[in-house]
């Protein structure tokens, strides 16, 4: 049986929505034990759940700095760290668990600045830390098998992708003051933008995933519909990409009727193929000239990437913790494998500091581009 890495959590309380996906994508393998957390702003509050879902008293924490200086100087000290609080804590915390070596999981987007992000990236990677970014729908293993088709060759050059990550929980002008959803509208908390980096980031990780190239250039679009937000909760971005793909893609908050939104569609010059993150166990694939064709999860045919990613019979729902938890499981591997080329191969698969370095500058380029009315970005 494959040891088990000591985990700990910091945000994601009770209440969070993005804590228990977390908390059971660790667990889901058994590779995972959930032994220390800091998991809210209110420090009694935080113990009283960490205790709650079984954590020892004394590695339930009121803070990250008590956590940190706690966990230290143990001689069993946690050994990854995810950090799932906002957008203006992540850098100091991951910088601070990445000094004290050990590997951080950060919740999207990895920074607020570019210049953080670069400096998370030279901390990390000179210390052997592995640093995941949580762009968790790359788990999904009909994800993971549009990936491995392309690369196959079998969509040929790929043309055009059209993603969007567009929902309407954000449309009520009455939930301005709600403190839920203020802080992202917060530049002070959030940084250059909402939508985008809130939402839109996850399609925007997942064209670069499955097409396997990076951004060359950008020309955004951000509007703010309802009034008084600082930050866009609409955004339109075109892309350029350096293998010669053109994309488009969608992010909104203000879709009222799209209750998740996140969907891609891939046109290639031998077929096309389209995923949507609310039926997630089908692909649906379509070679030039013949009929669209659905590909099921657990089905024969697909890649090991994908047959690997998934966990229960064809036609059981798996869903967003399940994807989660591939990460959790990719990461694992990446630490505690012996064999190169499986270590390897799963460290290809996550989305690390590089990968959310590039996510930060796109958005910050695209912030750029709108204020500057949609002139064209070129990326490094």
């Amino acid at each position: 049986m494959a040891e088990r890495l000591r985990w700990g959590l910091i945000g994601g309380g009770e209440g969070s929505q993005i804590g228990e996906p977390h908390r059971i994508a660790a667990r889901l393998d058994g590779l995972y034990d959930f032994v220390a957390g800091a998991l809210d702003v209110d420090a009694e509050r935080g113990r009283a759940f960490a205790r709650a879902l079984g954590v020892p008293s004394d590695r339930a924490y009121g803070d990250w700095r008590e956590m940190l200086e706690a966990e230290r100087a143990r001689p069993d000290p946690v050994e990854v760290v995810t950090v799932a609080t906002p957008n203006v804590t992540h850098y100091e915390i991951a910088r601070a668990f990445l000094e004290a070596g050990m590997h951080v999981v950060c919740e999207k987007p990895m920074t607020m600045t570019e210049a953080e992000a670069e400096s998370l990236v030279a901390v990390a990677e000179p210390a052997d830390r592995r640093l995941v970014v949580n762009f968790g729908y790359s788990g999904y293993p009909m994800v993971r098998e549009a990936r491995a088709r392309i690369a196959r060759g079998d969509a040929g050059h790929v043309r055009l992708v059209v993603a969007e990550f567009a929902h309407g929980h954000h449309a009520d002008a009455a939930e301005a003051e709600n403190p839920r959803l203020r802080w992202r509208y917060d530049p002070a908390q959030t940084g250059v933008s909402s939508a985008l980096a809130d939402a839109g980031i996850h399609a925007l990780h997942m064209v670069g995933f499955v097409t396997g190239q990076r951004i060359a250039a950008l020309s955004a679009q951000f509007d703010s519909l309802v009034p008084g937000r600082k930050l866009e909760d609409n955004a339109t971005v075109s892309l350029r990409y350096a293998g010669g793909t053109l994309a488009r893609l969608w992010a909104s908050a203000i879709a009222i009727g799209q209750m998740h939104g996140l969907n891609i569609r891939v046109f290639g010059e031998k077929a096309g193929l389209a995923w949507h993150q609310e039926r997630p166990n089908q692909l649906l694939w379509t070679p030039v000239g013949g009929a669209t064709t659905i590909v099921e999860r657990g089905s024969p045919e697909l890649s090991p990437e994908a047959a690997e990613a998934g966990r229960f019979a064809m036609g059981h729902p798996e869903g967003l913790p399940v994807a989660f938890a591939n990460l959790y499981r990719d990461l694992h591997t990446a630490i505690r494998e012996t064999d190169g080329a499986r270590r390897d191969a799963a460290a290809a698969r996550l989305p690390l500091g590089p990968q959310g370095a590039e996510m930060v500058a796109a958005v910050h380029a695209a912030a750029g581009s709108a204020a500057a009315g949609g002139t064209w970005m070129e990326m490094g």
